[in-house]
């Protein structure tokens, strides 16, 4: 079985260094300065107090060859379309398609560029890129959750098995995007608001916060029927507990100059206060 995985940040090269090393057949896609590295002395993999490498088939989207039996897609929400257009002459209708980007949406897109079998996605892990060539994975929190339960979810959930890192296929998935949304979304745009980490935003603006955590769960509901109210004293009982400098990768984009997560993140949540965060911010993107 050949597994392609589309972009090797926190995510994709997390997981393209574990299936990898597990003896799975991968071939990874990056591209700059990441990519040059990997190829010349693999992918290196920082976990807290270890540390470990392997060797990574890695090329550009673009060298693409052959087919793929299973394509987990890691890339920014913004790059899916295209990078799900790349991939077609290299999938067919048996093809296993996931997307783990940020959003609820990320499977309807897949459905609607690809002719494959797709399952809807999120995962939890707090992971990023810490220089060319190596990922540093934070703490413990590791599941990747897929769905709906079908012979396309088992074939994913016996990958997962192999290389023994912590897989669910929910009941309802959709309501397993919105849950882990609810924190992202929330969090992703404070941050980038009030230019901050997650720890300074539940400190010194906690009202704004579960103010905005609550329109979510109500869009969720309003939109889905979907009921994640319980969620949002979760959310905020999840930021009290990080490290209180933990940042979200959409304030780190802002930061940085960079292309950002905005509309998947703020802009797709139609309620009054979200959209007048989205708004100000959308001035600054």
């Amino acid at each position: 079985m050949k597994i392609a995985i589309v972009g090797l940040g926190g995510v994709g090269g997390y997981l393209a260094a574990s299936f990898t090393k597990s003896g799975l057949d991968v071939v990874g896609f990056a591209r700059g300065a990441h990519l040059k590295a990997i190829k010349k002395t693999g992918i290196r993999i920082i976990e807290d107090e270890t540390e470990w490498s392997t060797p990574l088939h890695v090329k550009n989207l673009d060298e693409a060859e052959g087919y793929f039996d299973v394509v987990m897609f890691c890339t920014k929400s913004y790059d899916l379309p295209d990078a799900c257009k790349a991939l077609q002459n290299h999938i067919d209708a048996n093809s296993i398609l996931l997307s783990f980007s940020n959003g609820v949406n990320n499977g309807d897109m897949l459905r609607e560029f690809c002719d494959a079998k797709v399952l809807d996605a999120c995962i939890y892990i707090l992971a990023h890129i810490e220089s060319p060539g190596v990922i540093r994975k934070k703490g413990k929190v590791f599941a990747a959750l897929f769905g709906p339960q079908s012979e396309a979810a088992q074939t994913v959930a016996e990958l997962f098995e192999k290389v023994s890192l912590r897989y669910k296929i929910p009941q309802n998935i959709k309501e397993a995007l919105y849950k882990k949304y609810i924190f992202i979304a929330a969090f992703a745009t404070l941050t980038a608001y009030y230019n901050t980490s997650i720890g300074a935003v539940y400190e010194k603006h906690y009202d704004e916060a579960k103010k905005l955590l609550t329109e979510i769960a109500e869009f969720a509901k309003e939109t889905q029927d979907i009921d994640i109210f319980d969620e949002v004293q979760k959310s905020l009982d999840t930021a009290a507990k990080v490290p209180y400098d933990s940042s979200t990768s959409m304030y780190l984009d802002f930061k940085n100059g960079k292309k950002t997560e905005l509309e998947n993140l703020s802009g797709y949540v139609q309620k009054p206060f979200m959209q007048k965060l989205y708004n100000e911010l959308k001035k600054r993107a």
